[in-house]
């Protein structure tokens, strides 16, 4: 039997929860939704310290074996490391909520939060859409 993975913050800690099936799916995502996680964006070229020139960050999208687009997300900056050295210029990230990550999201998109790391939880496109459906009312 494997260890546990000890969580390290409250992202990783409903990622165990729903992994050990110890939570609702629907209650999952509501809690979810109001978490930070960290999207790893492309790197500007010739940029200036600490200066962002285009306001479009550029997050790290891949497509897994079926074709589809996959945003990748990690549940803490230092969980995207190793991930990330396959994918030279991602260097930078962003830490935001979910809620603003998934309203920004394009249609028949997929999120995987700690791609190949336990804890981790992969959304298919119609799992993104029902976290969609959970968003307060933008004001």
């Amino acid at each position: 039997m494997m260890p546990a993975i000890s969580p390290r913050n409250d992202v990783e800690r409903l990622l165990a929860q729903m992994s050990e099936g110890l939570i609702e799916p629907e209650n999952f995502a509501r809690e979810l939704i109001a978490q930070q996680i960290f999207i790893p964006i492309q790197d500007e070229k010739h940029q200036i310290a600490g200066f962002q020139l285009s306001t479009k960050a550029r997050p790290l999208v891949v497509e897994d074996e079926d074709g589809n687009r996959v945003l990748i997300a990690f549940s803490a900056p230092e969980r995207a490391k190793e991930f990330i050295a396959g994918y030279p210029g991602h260097g930078g990230g962003l830490l935001t909520e979910v809620s603003w990550i998934v309203r920004r999201m394009g249609a028949d998109m997929g999120l995987s939060i700690n791609p190949g790391q336990e804890p981790g939880f992969d959304f298919d496109a119609d799992m993104v859409a029902m976290l969609a459906s959970l968003l307060p009312e933008e004001n």
